[in-house]
């Protein structure tokens, strides 16, 4: 229970300053807050995603309205990390980035915008019940993170 509540406290805070991700600009001065950053809004996507995946194996009996609420936080939070990417000497230190992030800045950025609309459509679905719609949305949304892993994390 402690750690729903501080997922969805983390999310609503996140959310509550939503941040649209440019990635000519950057808030970060520096490389290490831009690092923490992203993994962190990976890791609530990562958090929020799992959920409805648990719910779709039967693993977590599906209810709507917690399914749209992770669902909402998907899509919400899949417009946070690309900026901390734009930050200058963020592809070194505690990051699993491949410097090909930044060779092939093009393809990265629509791999996250890719990202981001595959999770408002899943937004758009998750709580209607329809498990059939729910899956093929988590499938999408899910070889969109699937397709960036490949080429741009390291394992």
């Amino acid at each position: 229970m402690f750690k729903q509540t501080l997922m969805a406290a983390t999310t609503a805070a996140i959310l509550a300053t939503s941040v649209t991700a440019v990635a000519k600009e950057s808030p970060y001065a520096d490389p290490a807050p831009a690092i923490e950053y992203r993994q962190k809004s990976f890791s609530l996507i990562a958090a929020n995603f799992g959920d409805l995946v648990a719910m779709l194996k039967g693993k977590k009996e599906y209810n709507a309205e917690t399914a749209q609420k992770r669902a909402d936080a998907v899509a919400a939070l899949a417009h946070l990390p690309l900026e901390a990417f734009a930050v200058k000497g963020s592809d070194k230190g505690d990051t699993k980035a491949k410097p090909e992030i930044w060779d092939n800045w093009a393809d990265f950025e629509k791999k996250m915008g890719d990202l981001q609309t595959a999770s408002a459509d899943l937004a758009k679905v998750a709580g209607n019940g329809d498990m059939g719609d729910l899956k093929k949305a988590i499938a999408a949304t899910g070889k969109t993170c699937k397709a960036c892993h490949d080429d741009y994390k390291n394992k």
